[in-house]
């Protein structure tokens, strides 16, 4: 007997597949093409430490720049993360400063414990750049790294970075190059938004930046959210609301002095909106910060669920998980109520 397949429910918007690598510029924004290749070539020219070194991505986190103004020293390691990183720790045993790229589900979850044990652990000098952090996949739980900021928020030695555009990026890569030590630096690849050369933004490792003040609301943020922080801030300016942007590209060390001063000021609603999961990550970090500190403010989250995401196209996720423009201006009127 021939089982019938149930019809679709019609009722549920359907998600469609056309979107899911899509930008996560805005419509109209500015952006720069491969802001960490171009930066890695230009840190490579002036040292002759540098490698660079993937695994069987290069042309998906633009390392494939550097691989052809260096190729000999360009190392293909093929689909296997944990030699990718294995070896990234013995060339840096010899002197070496290996950047090491990938996917963010390929470092935090499959070679987590070739990192712990051989980069961490021995504290050598290899950077980690891994490309579609967060929701900035359609493919659903196989490239959506969701909980990467929490799982190398907790691994000793490791300094986390979350940069929030292409401004950013070339400013993070010589400056993590200058520090002793390894570090996992979330990555934006392709065509990648320019917004913090407008507050005339200069990174600095272990630091936040005030990049907008207000009176009402004091939004902390990271990585692509601090974009839809100000996109909501100048939305909600049109109905009075005042929004203060504090953007914290160190994830870890954490600005804890520059985190409870503003936070501490009186009168602000607190938010953290975060492209991750909201349990480990910088909403976490901070809201820790402020209980161990005495620091009890009005206190919410904007970040994504405790949950297998769905796939389907960017823009209709980000809409659905909450962080769009939209959706992060709807959140803030109706906590301020």
């Amino acid at each position: 007997m021939k089982t019938m397949r149930p019809a679709p429910d019609l009722s549920k918007p359907r998600l469609t597949t056309s979107a899911m690598i899509a930008s996560i510029a805005s419509e109209g924004q500015r952006t720069a093409p491969a802001p960490f290749g171009h930066a890695l070539v230009e840190l490579a020219r002036q040292r002759a430490d540098v490698i660079g070194m993937t695994a069987d991505l290069g042309k998906y986190t633009d390392l494939h720049i550097f691989a052809k103004e260096f190729p000999d020293r360009h190392y293909q390691m093929g689909m296997a993360e944990q030699l990718l990183f294995g070896a990234a720790s013995g060339l840096a045993a010899e002197g070496f400063m290996p950047f090491a790229t990938t996917y963010a589900v390929f470092a935090s979850r499959r070679a987590y414990d070739f990192i712990h044990q051989t980069i961490a652990e021995e504290d050598r000098n290899v950077k980690i750049a891994c490309a579609l952090p967060g929701l900035t996949s359609g493919y659903g739980p196989s490239h959506q790294a969701a909980e990467d900021l929490a799982l190398f928020r907790a691994m000793p030695n490791m300094t986390v970075i979350d940069p929030c555009d292409a401004h950013e990026i070339a400013q993070v890569v010589p400056a993590i190059a200058a520090h002793q030590g390894p570090v996992y630096m979330r990555l934006l690849r392709g065509q990648v938004p320019l917004v913090l050369d407008e507050y005339d933004y200069k990174f600095e490792l272990g630091k936040a930046r005030l990049l907008r003040d207000g009176r009402d609301v004091l939004m902390i943020s990271s990585g692509l959210m601090t974009m839809r922080a100000l996109e909501a801030a100048a939305a909600l300016s049109d109905d009075r609301v005042h929004v203060a942007v504090l953007h914290v590209p160190t994830i870890k060390p954490l600005d804890t002095e520059t985190i409870l001063r503003e936070a501490g000021r009186s009168g602000r609603l607190v938010v953290v909106a975060e492209n991750h999961t909201v349990i480990g990550g910088l909403g976490e970090a901070v809201a820790g910060l402020l209980m161990r500190s005495g620091v009890h403010v009005p206190f919410r989250q904007i970040g994504l669920p405790d949950a297998f995401l769905d796939a389907g196209a960017l823009p209709t996720l980000h809409d659905r998980y909450g962080l769009s423009r939209s959706e992060v201006v709807r959140q803030v009127k109706e906590w301020l109520g």
